[in-house]
């Protein structure tokens, strides 16, 4: 998988994904019908946001790196806040109901953090404003035509 990933695209199907799970957690449905894809999806969600992750940390010369990083880091916020969310005890996915899901998202949300910080510590602003001017003095003079 070393081809060219579309950071936005991919950001913006996990972030559908979330929803997705997000409306599964208000709606009155039955949750063991939905228990294990729903967990599938989470795993899903996860190793995607690692992949991206390393992606970036790889490459410190990525053009847009900024902006990915923040899109990023917006994304795991959201999918820490679906795993704080789906492990609560009167949601549908309760660990009194399913405690076997209780390690499961405890390590999903470790792994989330780690890669928040990750993303957090690597972060160095692309370059510092050059104090140079762009454009001589001369070549200005000759812009504005006072020669």
């Amino acid at each position: 998988m070393d081809k060219h990933v579309n950071f936005e695209d991919t950001i913006f199907i996990l972030n559908s994904r979330m929803r997705m799970i997000q409306d599964l957690l208000h709606l009155n449905t039955d949750a063991e019908l939905f228990l294990q894809q729903t967990l599938g999806d989470l795993e899903f969600i996860g190793s995607t946001l690692e992949m991206l992750t390393n992606k970036l940390l790889v490459n410190t010369k990525f053009l847009d790196r900024e902006l990915e990083a923040d899109g990023i880091s917006d994304t795991e916020w959201q999918f820490s806040q679906l795993l704080a969310e789906f492990s609560k005890n009167q949601g549908p996915f309760s660990p009194n109901r399913f405690p076997e899901t209780l390690p499961w998202i405890t390590r999903l949300k470790k792994d989330s953090a780690r890669r928040q910080k990750q993303i957090d510590e690597s972060y160095v602003p692309s370059e510092q404003p050059s104090t140079e001017s762009v454009v001589s003095q001369a070549e200005l003079n000759e812009l504005l035509g006072a020669v």
